[in-house]
């Protein structure tokens, strides 16, 4: 489908994932294409001369197979901090710049995590729902048996949402410590360079680290079993850095006390398991869904397209693939 039609001085975008309001106004000056869902073959050989693509939500992976098939590409511009669906290693030895939307979203990740941590802890949803059966005339919602009160924090992950996050848990009194690769010298919160090790000396896990091989299935069955009876885990990374099957065994038989998800291994669809279990907050991906973010979140993507047409540096490229000029 292609929504204009092409002249000589408007530049091409194939778009894969939906033309949301904010990515048809930037891009009004352009050509764009939308991938098809069948007749895909067909339609790259016609357009193998595109060198902009944009990813507008991360609907299936993209790397060599559609790279062979565009071979003139320049520019991958998507959407979102995480990157997992896209190759970029692949992208970097073809000279492709892959860009993301970080920063724009980190103050609204950072509420996402707080939220739901409450909502894990204080069981707030399971309180409200107990209001609308029309329980509460028969008797109060039973006392919350967890709190913030003696609770340590720890982060997987420290990055810019990462320590978002940390900021806003200092207000609650709360110890903080946390596990990266390395410590950060600006961080002043205590490091563990052992995930392992933090697991065993904090009882709540907030999990912010990007996706992808280097970290699936971090949190695993050791760690749970270390973080023990009381740990709740708070997952709004993605859902393959949690091994679900490992978290649904752990909370069916109480090895830990709760955990709060916003994201899941196979999205949208999430485990049975998980929706029958009255330890679990569960949230539809939404740790960036406000309006105001999401449209800031679209307009970095068009501002790196537009640098591109512009023969500018992009604004935001992923550390896997630098700008070293268009060529």
């Amino acid at each position: 489908m292609t929504f204009t039609m092409p002249t000589a001085d408007k530049p091409e975008v194939l778009l894969i994932g939906p033309l949301r309001p904010w990515l048809a106004k930037g891009l009004a000056d352009f050509t764009m294409h939308k991938l098809p869902a069948s007749g895909r073959d067909a339609f790259l050989a016609a357009n193998a001369d595109l060198r902009a693509l944009a990813v507008s939500a991360p609907v299936e992976p993209v790397g060599d197979a559609l790279f062979d098939r565009l071979p003139k590409l320049q520019i991958v511009s998507s959407f979102g901090v995480g990157y997992d669906h896209i190759d970029a290693a692949a992208a970097a030895k073809r000279g492709i710049i892959v860009t993301h939307t970080p920063d724009v979203l980190n103050e609204e990740v950072a509420d996402t995590a707080i939220g739901l941590l409450l909502c894990t802890v204080r069981e707030l949803p399971q309180a409200e729902r107990h209001v609308r059966a029309g329980r509460w005339p028969q008797g109060n919602y039973p006392l919350s048996k967890a709190t913030l009160r003696n609770r340590t924090i720890g982060l997987v992950g420290m990055g810019r949402i990462g320590v978002a996050i940390a900021r806003r848990l200092e207000g609650f009194g709360v110890p903080i410590v946390y596990h990266a690769r390395r410590a950060r010298p600006d961080v002043s919160y205590p490091h563990y360079p052992k995930l392992i090790d933090m697991a065993r000396d904090v009882d709540t896990l907030i999990v912010i680290v990007p996706g992808g091989a280097e970290t699936r299935n971090m949190i695993d069955a050791r760690v749970l079993d270390a973080l023990g009876p009381e740990g709740v885990v708070i997952n709004v990374a993605r859902g393959s850095v949690i091994d679900e099957p490992a978290l649904i065994a752990a909370l069916k038989r109480r090895k830990i006390f709760a955990a709060g998800l916003d994201v899941f291994v196979d999205e949208p669809n999430v485990p049975a398991e998980l929706l029958t279990l009255d330890n679990v907050v569960l949230l539809p991906h939404v740790g960036s869904a406000s309006a105001y973010t999401r449209e800031k979140m679209d307009q970095l993507i068009v501002d790196n397209i537009l640098a591109w047409a512009a023969g500018k540096p992009p604004l935001t490229p992923v550390p896997e693939t630098p700008w070293r000029g268009w060529s």
